[in-house]
């Protein structure tokens, strides 16, 4: 089972850029973040005529969560209420989707950006990542077949940034983020990047801003897939794929991946 992650950063926008990589890659699984439309504007006719199920959450200009799978999920359930499908969504902010896919928990989630360390949203982040491990505790046990992808808006090593010196205390890349990070690892998570690329050095995430980002290699890995150690055992490779940000409008962020033998 091939499993991916992309920050779209407006869905309709990257509807070229996404339907290219489903038809190159074939992943069972892909979990979208940021897809900035309200479960009405989704694109469902242009991701159906490519052979996938769609699961999604979204809301006006901001946030949204969806899975694309090739096989149709047992149950779909959004934020940290597991509202299923179908019921009122209670969380504000749509940030999170789970659903279960041919015996797989997949777990997506586009965690807050946090904005500054000495602000209000930074404080909502790390409360919305201790939220998420408390929901992954009530819900779910760290010895089933679980992953939990995404848009993090963390970087949790040195390698994990362009420059750890200077980055030091940002948001992204702030002692208080990787302690909360290590804590939701904690409960029985596994980065698979890193299982499989202990010290390699890669990106997910390049800010417009910068001139030729990725290819003077100024980036951020902040998307990750992680999985319980039960299902990270099955996984025999994880990589990421840059070539989508270099592409006619591109995302900031590219397609990260992991398969599995099961």
């Amino acid at each position: 089972m091939k499993i991916a992650s992309f920050n779209a950063n407006g869905i309709r926008a990257r509807i070229p850029v996404i339907l290219k990589w489903l038809e190159m890659q074939s992943p069972d699984v892909l979990c979208l973040q940021e897809t900035k439309v309200q479960d009405a504007d989704f694109p469902q006719e242009a991701f159906r005529t490519s052979g996938y199920h769609l699961s999604f959450i979204g809301q006006k200009s901001y946030n949204g969560v969806a899975i694309l799978s090739t096989a149709k999920p047992r149950e779909v359930g959004f934020g940290f209420d597991e509202n299923t499908a179908g019921q009122p969504q209670a969380d504000k902010e749509a940030r999170l989707i789970r659903a279960d896919i041919d015996g797989i928990t997949v777990v997506n989630v586009y965690v807050p950006q946090g904005q500054d360390p000495d602000s209000e949203k930074f404080k909502y982040k790390l409360d919305w990542l201790e939220r998420l491990r408390a929901y992954l505790g009530q819900h779910f046990r760290p010895d089933c077949l679980l992953v939990c992808a995404g848009d993090f808006n963390v970087a949790p090593e040195p390698n994990d940034v362009y420059d750890p010196e200077k980055l030091q205390g940002a948001v992204g890349y702030h002692p208080a983020e990787h302690a909360a990070l290590a804590r939701l690892k904690d409960w029985g998570l596994i980065d698979l990047f890193r299982k499989h690329h202990p010290d390699d050095k890669q990106y997910t995430f390049w800010d417009y801003r910068v001139p030729n980002a990725v290819k003077r290699g100024i980036g951020w890995r902040i998307d990750h897939i992680l999985a319980t150690e039960k299902l990270a055992q099955l996984s025999t490779t994880a990589w990421v794929d840059d070539q989508p940000r270099l592409a006619d409008r591109p995302s900031d962020h590219t397609f990260v991946v992991s398969e599995f033998e099961l």
